[in-house]
């Protein structure tokens, strides 16, 4: 278990969650997603969420987004309570959700336009940014005329536009093949790397949660409950070759064990 990263001095809590439960509904029919979520997330760290279908996982990202309330607990973004959406926040879904009549860099454009940036900025950042995602040359073509995992390269470049402190992803590779998957795992890395963002990423897959994360979050079936914070101990920037490493698979098998009898993942 490393502790190094709770102790660099660099490093302060950006997120505090204390407390932090969710109900949908009220009675009989009442659901609870989320019973007493306590844990900190530093800044400039790679936070990587794992749990059985059901568990809460992007009701707890919907909350950190401020898409969705919450009534019993604290959300804290850097000292302030998390209560509606921010502009220190950017979202990556599972789709990349981009304007298929829209070229990529109007696209990657798109927050500009919503919140009023200075469009000549904008545009510049733009294309940095789809240097940084290394889609250099496609800015003019379509959504269509890219592949599944160049397309969330560029809904990530959207979601990074304004600048946001924190980029929160739900499952933003589950629907690409496992070779794309491996490749866009090294490319979010070099990008957290280059953009020091701080990033909360929801998956099912256990490789890629020890694979990207500082640390791990393990939430038990519902209600979800923090039933252990993992921290991993390997150097970056990190290789598929890692995936070999003991420690990796001492990790991995940590966080499987406690799954055997719940939902499958990848």
């Amino acid at each position: 278990m490393n502790t190094t990263l709770q102790t660099e001095p660099a490093r302060s809590d950006y997120i505090r969650i204390d407390g932090l439960s969710k109900r949908f509904g009220g009675g009989h029919d009442g659901v609870l997603a989320l019973d007493q979520i306590d844990c900190s997330i530093q800044q400039g760290s790679f936070v990587t969420i794992v749990g059985p279908s059901g568990c809460g996982k992007s009701t707890l990202l919907r909350i950190l987004a401020g898409l969705l309330g919450y009534e019993v607990g604290s959300v804290l973004l850097d000292g302030q309570p998390i209560h509606g959406t921010r502009r220190d926040v950017g979202v990556v879904f599972q789709s990349s959700i981009l304007l298929p009549w829209r070229t990529i860099l109007e696209n990657v454009m798109l927050p500009a336009e919503v919140i009023g940036l200075d469009m000549k900025q904008a545009r510049e950042r733009a294309m940095q940014l789809l240097h940084m995602v290394r889609l250099d040359g496609f800015e003019h073509k379509l959504p269509r005329q890219l592949s599944g995992g160049m397309q969330q390269r560029a809904s990530i470049a959207r979601a990074l536009l304004h600048d946001p402190k924190i980029l929160l992803m739900d499952e933003p590779f589950g629907a690409l093949d496992a070779m794309t998957r491996e490749r866009m795992n090294l490319e979010l890395q070099r990008i957290w790397m280059e953009s020091g963002k701080t990033v909360v990423l929801i998956t099912h897959s256990i490789p890629e949660a020890v694979f990207l994360g500082d640390k791990v979050f393990v939430m038990s079936p519902r209600p979800g409950t923090l039933e252990r914070v993992l921290s991993i101990d390997l150097a970056r920037p990190r290789t598929m070759d890692v995936m070999s490493d003991p420690a990796f698979a001492s990790a991995a098998a940590s966080i499987r064990e406690r799954f055997s009898h719940a939902a499958s993942f990848d």
